[in-house]
């Protein structure tokens, strides 16, 4: 099957691949947002979780209600999700709620209200990553405040984010040492209804091995639903970098090991769609997928073969040397490339990148 084909539209979206909004920093425009609602549903692509760390009112300042104008950006943002048959999803990670939980499940089941009657997400996903696991019984109380929450809510998909989603030691060296059986705990106490966050070996993984996602499968009572953390560039090491190179090592099998497939993609919302129309493409051929062909299709279809042949030359300096590592020169003799072409989206984020403006977030601590 061509790889031009795959771009056409013409394959239906899997209501088990889907993009989450989920990265540090600052999030996307929502002039970006309304652009995937409609581009996702056409390049196979099933849902859309919303769930950017920068949206204080999901994280740190969940008991409080969003402004209204926020509110209504985000309203909709739903609807045009829902016109173009793609899902909709919100992510709430009520930050701290463990600590004093009755005095606090008030607040919190009003704001579940809130999405529910504002919102009427398709999807909701309670998430405890990037916090601390600083109490021993933190599953017990993670599965009473998410058990609430899906007592509270006509979402017809239910997700769940563990704090410790990987087996990666910087979780423990960073967020403190997981509790004992705490991914045992949560996996046999966890109503079976919510799927349950994964992000693999590593919190950034390059593949996700059978045997892995089968040991993941009995902690967790469940197949695990992947988050993968491709092509997302937020942590201090990888935002000097453009991760542009199409998905690998995703094989068609995965469908099998998972419940679902989440991707987390870059701070750069035009340029995210090269390699975000790869995923799909993996799925479909299996082992007829070859990455190359099928980013150089993606380039095409997107930036048009000027555009294209000028970024598939500079790969290795976006991808592999990294804006921290390259020259001035190399600055100035981008710059000047790229300047023409300007207007075009992904040209436009690649200037921006060069100029420095996507600016790491210390609230990443994973990297």
């Amino acid at each position: 099957m061509p790889y031009q084909t795959l771009l056409s539209g013409l394959y239906p979206p899997s209501p088990r691949l889907g993009l989450i909004e989920g990265f540090f920093g600052k999030g996307w425009s929502w002039e970006a947002r309304a652009r995937y609602a409609q581009w996702l549903p056409r390049h196979g692509y099933g849902f859309y979780l919303y769930a950017p760390k920068e949206d204080g009112y999901l994280r740190k300042h969940w008991a409080e209600p969003w402004p209204k104008e926020q509110l209504d950006h985000l309203r909709q943002l739903a609807q045009q999700c829902r016109d173009n048959g793609l899902a909709f999803g919100v992510g709430l990670s009520p930050m701290g709620a463990h600590h004093d939980y009755a005095h606090k499940r008030p607040a919190l089941l009003e704001k579940v209200r809130l999405i529910e009657e504002a919102l009427k997400p398709d999807i909701l996903a309670v998430l405890f990553d990037d916090m601390k696991g600083d109490t021993p019984d933190l599953a017990h109380w993670q599965l009473t405040i998410a058990h609430d929450i899906a007592a509270h809510t006509r979402a017809g998909q239910l997700l769940f984010c563990p704090s410790y989603y990987s087996t990666d030691p910087v979780l423990e060296k960073v967020f403190g040492a997981m509790p004992p059986h705490y991914l045992q705990d949560l996996g046999q106490g966890l109503d079976k209804r919510f799927d349950i966050f994964w992000t693999g070996p590593k919190v950034c993984s390059s593949d996700y091995p059978a045997a892995h996602l089968k040991q993941v499968a009995e902690w967790l009572h469940r197949k695990p639903f992947l988050w993968d953390n491709y092509p997302v560039n937020d942590g201090s090491k990888a935002s000097s970098f453009l991760h542009l190179r199409a998905f690998d090592n995703r094989p068609a099998e995965l469908a099998e090991l998972t419940s679902g497939h989440a991707v987390n993609p870059m701070k750069q919302a035009a340029l995210s769609v090269l390699p975000l129309a790869t995923l799909p493409m993996s799925y479909k051929l299996g082992k007829q997928y070859d990455p190359d062909k099928a980013l150089h299709a993606s380039l095409n279809a997107t930036c048009g073969p000027q555009i294209s042949a000028m970024i598939q030359a500079d790969l290795p300096l976006f991808l592999d040397i990294g804006l921290a590592q390259l020259t001035p020169e190399q600055i100035i003799h981008l710059k000047s490339r790229y300047l023409p072409f300007q207007d075009q989206a992904c040209v436009g984020e690649i200037l921006r990148w060069l100029a420095g403006e996507y600016v790491f977030d210390p609230d990443c601590l994973t990297d």
